[in-house]
């Protein structure tokens, strides 16, 4: 039997959702989804060995694929229910998108690099899950205000600050997950929309996350 079986494959994702497991990650809808999405699909092909241990993989544009066990930490915080309108900010390779919407999200996913929004397009669609993930070449910092609001909102990566025009984005009673920089170290932040229209906002344990920065990219 080679390496490439059915059921060589399917052992090398039992080890991986085992990995996580042991890891901490417990949701079991998260699990699922990172049973049904194949993060070699997304990762560049000379890179696909590594797309089932947990490690970060490099992409086009100087940019990271984030490592599973931190994609899971920021999911879990997300608290995601199904049917419920989620705004991605640093696409990448659409991996984490692909997730979001095998967990029943309705998926706005904002790149900055036009060529990483095309390639995950193409990664997403050929996945099946095009029709719940819209992909767009656009500044996560500053989402066009004709999208409305969203329960949910993911930032891929650290910020000095989490932009005013994201909390602007979040639905009352909604919650945002991304990471900020505090006194030099990385650190999850959950900010949650209350009810009178004020923001609460909880710091959590360090990540290893790249920074997220604002604007279109000048070229590719």
């Amino acid at each position: 039997m080679s390496a490439d079986t059915p059921a060589s494959e399917g052992e090398r994702t039992v080890a991986f959702l085992l990995s996580l497991r042991s890891r901490g990650v417990r949701d079991l809808a998260l699990l699922r989804a990172m049973e049904k999405v194949p993060r070699e699909r997304f990762a560049p092909s000379r890179f696909a060995d590594l797309a089932r241990q947990d490690v970060s993989v490099p992409l086009p544009c100087g940019q990271t694929m984030t490592a599973p066990h931190t994609v899971a930490d920021l999911i879990g915080a997300l608290d995601m229910q199904a049917g419920v309108r989620v705004l991605e900010v640093g696409t990448g390779s659409g991996y984490v998108s692909a997730l979001l919407a095998a967990m029943g999200g309705e998926v706005v996913s904002l790149e900055r690099y036009r060529s990483l929004a095309l390639a995950a397009h193409e990664r997403v669609g050929d996945m099946g899950f095009g029709k719940g993930v819209e992909l767009r070449h656009a500044d996560g910092f500053e989402p066009d205000r004709t999208l409305g609001r969203f329960e949910r909102i993911l930032v891929n990566g650290v910020t000095r600050a989490v932009p005013e025009a994201l909390l602007a984005r979040l639905s009352p009673g909604g919650r945002l997950v991304g990471a900020l920089r505090v006194e030099g170290v990385a650190r999850r932040v959950v900010v949650t929309r209350l009810d009178d229209g004020g923001f609460d906002h909880a710091t959590g344990p360090s990540l290893r996350l790249p920074p997220l920065m604002p604007g279109l990219a000048r070229a590719l």
